[in-house]
């Protein structure tokens, strides 16, 4: 048996490979959405969403506007978190904002959010002296602040109402209360693990380690995750339609397994898999009326974000290779010494070091 397994394991390794696996499950995920998508939207009134997205009041779409503000702020911590638990505390709070902000923004709006995010932030940390190495530990940890606090807020919704995911999972309310509890006791077994000590917190080898988070940082890390996830939840209920109504709790199961599967598929913005879930999971409301939802959400979530970080990006790129040059050749032109390009923050040596490089 142990020789069966070897061989279906070798077999599997050279022939399919978790890439091409990865890569095929996404792609069934997007058709499968697609077709769903075209199936719900057929003889959907065109007119009808036009006059839906009138009706939507504006005072609730500042307010949902506002929790995105709240939600992207928020989400700045993911990488300022990342930052001082790997110990780069020289890279400072308006980086990892510029970084967490722009790499989100932009990757999750592109697809394949690892490796577009991945190349943003080490776009921008380089200057301040961190390494490939450095920035996928921020990736590593960012993404278990993400799942931390997707674990939880799932686990704690689904175990009070577990009938709002059984539209989307097809599972029976005992079922998916059964999966909360199995969340929330994963989420303990870790802080156990955490708390039995500073040893079983380190991961990797040969030359890529990471020190995981203590427990009491890890409460944070998750409060980060939750109240990130708490935004984004309230401004899409700020936009449901009044009527039949929903409590928000069941919505916000509904919105975080949606946002699971449009992670899953890595389309870009998760475009079509996110509405088709939403869509199928809520089908007590118009159509109509929550695609008037879906688009107003997308807008403010989605497109609006993107631009604003596209813009930055831009600037700063042509800030740094375009104008900085300009003004250093200027300067020599006129004879005056040319100023630095950019600060690069050096980490402080230690006080061994100091002495060593006097001597």
């Amino acid at each position: 048996m142990h020789r069966l397994l070897t061989t279906l394991q070798r077999g599997f390794k050279e022939r399919i490979g978790w890439k091409r696996l990865g890569i095929a499950v996404s792609l069934l995920i997007i058709a499968l959405a697609i077709s769903t998508l075209v199936h719900t939207l057929r003889g959907v009134d065109t007119g009808v969403v036009l006059t839906a997205l009138t009706e939507i009041p504006h005072g609730r779409i500042g307010l949902a506007a506002l929790c995105v503000v709240c939600a992207f702020c928020t989400l700045t911590f993911y990488d300022f978190f990342a930052l001082r638990t790997i110990g780069k505390k020289h890279v400072p709070y308006r980086i990892a904002a510029l970084s967490g902000f722009t790499s989100y923004s932009i990757g999750h709006n592109i697809g394949a959010t690892v490796f577009t995010g991945g190349a943003i932030r080490f776009r921008i940390y380089s200057d301040y002296g961190l390494n490939a190495v450095d920035v996928a530990k921020i990736c590593f940890l960012s993404g278990l602040t993400f799942w931390l606090g997707n674990l939880f807020v799932l686990g704690f919704g689904m175990a009070l109402h577990p009938w709002a995911a059984s539209a989307m999972d097809l599972l029976p309310p005992a079922m998916n209360r059964l999966i909360a509890l199995g969340c929330l006791a994963g989420i303990a077994t870790y802080f156990v693990w955490l708390m039995t000590g500073k040893q079983r917190r380190e991961l990797g080898q040969n030359g890529w380690k990471v020190l995981l988070p203590s427990a009491r940082l890890t409460l944070l890390q998750i409060l980060i995750g939750v109240v990130d996830l708490g935004f984004c939840a309230m401004a899409m209920f700020l936009l449901m339609p009044l009527q039949p109504g929903i409590d928000f709790v069941s919505l916000a199961v509904v919105f975080i397994l949606a946002t699971l599967l449009g992670f899953a598929s890595h389309a870009p913005g998760s475009l079509g898999v996110f509405d088709a879930a939403m869509l199928v999971a809520l089908p007590e409301f118009s159509k109509e009326q929550l695609l008037a939802t879906l688009l107003t959400f997308r807008v403010l979530y989605f497109v609006i974000p993107f631009g604003i970080a596209i813009s930055i990006m831009g600037t700063r790129e042509l800030w740094l290779n375009v104008v900085v040059p300009w003004q250093q050749r200027r300067r020599l032109n006129e004879g005056f010494p040319a100023p630095a390009a950019i600060p690069r923050p050096v980490e402080r040596l230690e006080p061994v070091k100091r002495l060593k490089s006097r001597g």
